[in-house]
């Protein structure tokens, strides 16, 4: 080995160490939130006390609410994503995808992620409303951006949502979500149930 590659090497080794002990820095974090009902408008989101998004975990929890309303309603739900998207607006593709994951009737995924949906009720959460949000060591890898894991009673691995910090208010705002996502069917559209 070359000294030019044994500096590459310790440059590089003392990059991966820095990222890593940031990244374990956050260790392992969760927020739970309860809803006594999922909001239906844009006003309803907004008074809620997660509305604040002064933490990427409220905002990541807002997030399965609005996709839960653009599920019902998208002109709802693109309102309430457009908001907590912050100054980035959904975009032309964004909606597309949206629509697509929706279209065979698999209004049933965003709900997989509220306490007690399985596919043996079809995805019906239990009352109130009960999501945990959690994060792994990885997930403050990249400076101004969160990345935090839900479960879905309908998969074996956790699904994602990243949020990203505006450092003029503080506030954290969508920055892609990987929630819709395949699960296993509901029992009522199982035909080998």
């Amino acid at each position: 080995m070359s000294i030019f590659d044994k500096l590459k090497k310790g440059a590089a080794d003392a990059v991966k160490t820095a990222a890593q002990g940031a990244a374990n820095a956050i260790g392992k974090q969760e927020e739970t939130f309860v809803f006594k009902a999922l909001p239906e408008s844009l006003a309803e989101l907004q008074a809620l006390p997660e509305a604040s998004l002064d933490s990427p975990f409220k905002t990541a929890a807002l997030t399965v609410c609005a996709i839960c309303a653009y599920a019902a309603d998208p002109e709802i739900g693109k309102e309430m994503l457009n908001w907590l998207r912050g100054p980035r607006p959904l975009g032309n593709t964004d909606i597309s995808f949206l629509n697509d994951r929706f279209r065979d009737g698999k209004t049933y995924v965003p709900f997989s992620y509220f306490k007690g949906a399985k596919p043996d009720n079809d995805y019906t959460p239990a009352e109130p409303f009960t999501l945990t949000v959690f994060t792994n060591p990885y997930s403050a890898a990249n400076e101004g951006y969160m990345k935090l894991f839900l479960e879905s009673g309908g998969a074996d691995n956790p699904r994602e949502i990243v949020l990203r910090k505006r450092e003029s208010d503080g506030k954290w705002f969508l920055w892609e979500q990987f929630i819709l996502v395949g699960i296993r069917d509901p029992k009522s559209a199982d035909p080998w149930a």
